[in-house]
Order: structure tokens, then sequence, then C-alpha cells
């Protein structure tokens, strides 16, 4: 069973970068698709960005294109969310996830198994 471990959030201005890390501390992300997801106050759980750990094409949310990018560190089983041009809209707690890849589909709607104890991410204007 993956066990993921998230950090990096924080307080920052409109306009500055952050970057998220999540560590799968048990077992390797390689068979795994993995991404992110987000909560903000009064909403329900968003989808941020996911796609597989071997490679391929990484799904992102519109309000993030652009802005927010996923990226890998094999050795370290380690990944990262890269956040620049961060808004006021974009405060939220963010989760790490992980779960079954799919077969040709997109990952917008995509339910992760396993989830980390997300991270406190507020950009204040």
């Amino acid at each position: 069973q993956v066990q993921l471990v998230e950090s990096g959030g924080g307080l920052v201005q409109a306009g500055d970068s952050l970057r998220l890390s999540c560590l799968a501390s048990r077992r390797t992300f390689r068979n795994y698709a993995v991404g992110w997801f987000r909560q903000a106050p009064g909403k329900e759980r968003e989808f941020v960005a996911a796609g597989r750990w071997s490679g391929g094409r990484i799904d992102y949310a519109d309000s993030v294109k652009g802005r927010f990018a996923v990226s890998r560190d094999n050795a370290k089983n380690t990944m990262y969310l890269q956040m620049n041009s961060l808004k006021p809209e974009d405060t939220a707690v963010y989760y790490c996830a992980a779960g079954s890849p799919l077969s040709n589909s997109h990952y917008y709607t995509w339910m992760p198994d396993y989830w980390g104890q997300g991270t406190q991410v507020t950009v204040s204007s």
C-alpha cells in the first residue's frame, strides 16, 4: 500500500511561486498514476493535475494551465507541483494522490486510491 507524505505549503503573496513535494514512503510510484488535488474553504475537492508516473501526457485543470507544472524525481520517488504566478484563488489545501492509471483516457474525473495528508497554501492579495 502506498503511503504519501507532503510538504512545501505556506503563506505567499500574489504573483509568488511555491513548490510542493510528495514522497511515496513505502512503495514506488513507477506503476501508478499520480497527481494533485486541492480544496478551498467551503468548496468541494477539485482536480489540479495528474498523469502516469512512467511518462506521457499530464492533464491540468484549466484554472492552472500555464502556471502549474508537475515533475518527478525517480531516484527519490518524489513528485513535485511547481506553482507560479499564484493568485488568491489558488488558496486551498493541496493533496497529492496516487492510484490506478487510466487506459487512453483523461484524468479530469480520476478517483485516486491513496491520498496525502494535505498541505495548506495561502495566497494573499
